[in-house]
């Protein structure tokens, strides 16, 4: 970062005193709380554990097992000591105080592991600074740093947390139904222990280096690890009076929930009601007090403190019911004590969003939500067709242009699968599972996998890999098999639009999340002899061995176990084959390329066991919001490979 963008913010002791204000005799008030993201677990006895470098393809029984055990252990050290330690953020109040902990699960077997990855040293856990600055004039460098230190963070979140669901999946007490683990409070602890939440030594003012608006969040806690608002339940946070620097409390951001009957929000304008006063079902049952995060938003106005502001509402499909978004900068422009719905008294706050602000997270989520059942009363010009799959795909792939006249894309075939060579159908091994009623930990499409489900019961991936065997034809296991994702091809609703900055790109009309899968990277697949053929008549191919490697990055917990080794098993042979999409091809070829993209490429075999020629499937890298263009990381961008040289 540049010497002149962290800049301490302006001494409050200069300022004004704090006017007096008239004392309303009412009991004290509570902090400003949200409703939990999801229903937390009685205290489990869990094991986040680390994946270590898979066993070799078809292991035995017992080798699976002593491999389980063996992760099993791996978090001890880290997990034995409690969450809460001496830090200023407190977990939600209604938990057990053993579910703030996560304990290891006693395993008989756990001494037939030989094999054991020291976690990195513990920490102690750092305070959270009340020294108020605010990052200016970011140089581009220092921009593309801070993105991408949000992107890594934001992915070993998200790897911990699914990695935490699919240990549980395994654990889990058939004796506890519906059982849910809080995955989000055990993946947020591990790396506060381990020192990995950003933007602990500064409490800054304003943007979050590397923080876009319009990320979309499904979790409190992430905001925490980030460092975006550092409450795990109230909606107000703040340099309280012990901390600051003039004895008192600042505002720094904010979470509009609804929560309170007398917030209005009108997007740019938000009504925003003070903390505290309220009962357990939110009803306001005294009056309020002019203390804490309300004596903050009040103090943040005098001083004309900006504030972040973040939106959480309900959002069908997200995996914890809720969607927090990030929507921008509001300044807090008056305040007033009013009798609220209840007849008790509430603190109003009116905030007004400041200008030359790029378009609300929310407010874009709504138009997809609009596009999804009405696209042409939505956005009346522009639509080139409402299905450029012609049906093929199991939801419609919009293709809009309201750039130029080019309609280049609806004269393609349309491919929903990659077409192999005939000859590859006919190599390998033709065995199968035999689970009738559903794959099962020791089945045998697991071993192939070494020993574990690459997916969880959602369907997320759980780890990158060289390659992941799923069930095929020769299985006996249903359609409905947890092993069977990425062969049941797009589950979002896609729209393929031209762009004056990328050429053609593709975004989604749905919120996707980290780790789901996407679509598959379809083409013609042509053999070497062939591929000489093509390259003399001067046709591009895509050669899929120049993508990068971008899966050893989803569930690599290097940051937490310094022993950490990606996954080597199974392993595939060069891919020596290459692919042409200038005739057929899918949405996704025309998808952008991006040296931090928040799209991967796993390779996955289930129609045939043919090492050699995998298939090319997509998975999220990161939470994408609707209507954010997806990107690739196409690795060696040429006149032989690449986007640019073959869909502009």
């Amino acid at each position: 970062m540049g010497s002149n963008s962290l800049v301490p913010f302006q001494d409050l002791n200069v300022c004004p005193e704090l006017p007096a204000t008239s004392t309303l005799l009412v009991p004290k008030i509570e902090p400003k709380l949200e409703p939990l993201d999801e229903p937390l677990p009685s205290p489990p006895a869990f094991s986040l554990s680390t994946p270590s470098p898979a066993p070799s393809p078809c292991p035995s029984s017992a080798d699976v097992y002593s491999e389980f055990n063996r992760l099993s252990e791996l978090f001890r050290s880290t997990l034995a000591q409690g969450l809460q330690g001496n830090g200023d953020m407190p977990f939600p109040p209604d938990s057990d105080p053993d579910s703030r902990a996560l304990v290891p699960v006693d395993n008989p077997e756990a001494h037939l592991s030989n094999v054991v990855l020291m976690p990195r040293g513990s920490r102690k856990y750092q305070a959270r600074s009340s020294e108020l600055v605010r990052v200016m004039d970011l140089k581009p460098e220092d921009e593309r740093y801070f993105r991408d230190l949000i992107r890594k963070t934001r992915m070993l979140f998200d790897s911990l947390r699914v990695y935490a669901i699919a240990v549980d999946e395994k654990q889990k007490d058939l004796m506890v139904p519906h059982r849910r683990p809080r995955a989000d409070l055990k993946a947020a602890a591990v790396m506060r222990e381990h020192g990995l939440w950003l933007n602990r030594d500064k409490r800054v003012v304003g943007d979050i280096p590397g923080v876009s608006i319009g990320d979309v969040f499904f979790f409190r806690m992430e905001l925490c690890v980030i460092g975006l608002h550092g409450q795990a339940q109230a909606g107000i946070d703040y340099v309280p009076s012990s901390q600051s620097s003039n004895g008192e409390p600042i505002a720094t951001s904010i979470i509009v929930s609804g929560g309170y009957e007398d917030d209005e929000d009108a997007g740019d304008v938000i009504v925003y009601t003070g903390h505290g006063g309220q009962d357990k079902n939110n009803k306001q049952v005294v009056h309020q007090k002019l203390e804490c995060g309300n004596l903050a938003l009040e103090r943040s106005m005098n001083y004309g403190i900006e504030v972040r502001v973040i939106r959480g509402f309900k959002y069908e499909g997200s995996v914890s019911g809720k969607v927090y978004v990030y929507d921008g900068l509001y300044r807090i422009i008056e305040t007033w004590f009013d009798v609220g719905k209840s007849g008790f008294g509430v603190f109003k706050f009116k905030l007004v969003r400041i200008e030359n602000q790029v378009e609300m997270g929310s407010t874009i989520m709504k138009f997809a939500a609009s596009l999804r059942t009405r696209p042409l009363d939505a956005r009346p010009r522009g639509y080139v067709t409402l299905d450029l799959s012609s049906k093929k795909e199991n939801f419609p792939v919009l293709f809009f242009n309201d750039v130029d006249k080019d309609h280049d894309p609806i004269y393609y075939e349309y491919l929903i699968n990659t077409v192999f060579p005939p000859f590859v159908y006919h190599c390998g091994s033709t065995s199968g599972c035999d689970c009738v009623g559903g794959c099962v930990d020791d089945c045998f499409c697991a071993k192939k996998n070494g020993g574990e489900f690459p997916y969880n019961l959602q369907g997320i991936l759980v780890r990158g890999k060289p390659l992941i065997f799923e069930c095929g034809p020769h299985c006996r296991c249903p359609p409905s098999c947890r092993n069977r994702v990425a062969q049941k091809g797009v589950r979002n609703r896609f729209e393929v639009f031209r762009s004056t900055e990328t050429g053609w790109g593709v975004r989604s009309l749905d919120l996707i999340q980290a780790g789901s899968f996407i679509c598959e990277y379809a083409g013609v697949v042509l053999t070497r002899e062939q591929v000489q053929v093509f390259t003399m008549n001067g046709d591009s191919l895509i050669y899929p061995s120049r993508f990068a490697e971008r899966w050893r990055e989803w569930g690599n917990l290097s940051d937490v176990f310094c022993d950490y080794k990606c996954p080597e098993d199974p392993s595939t042979p060069p891919l020596d084959f290459a692919m042409d999409v200038s005739r057929m091809r899918n949405v996704a070829c025309y998808m952008s390329h991006s040296s931090s993209p928040n799209v991967l490429v796993q390779l996955v075999l289930y129609d045939h066991n043919n090492v050699s020629f995998p298939h090319l499937m997509l998975f999220a890298m990161e939470n994408i919001p609707p209507m954010r263009e997806l990107s690739l990381d196409y690795g060696v961008a040429d006149e032989y490979m690449g986007k640019l040289a073959i869909c502009n």
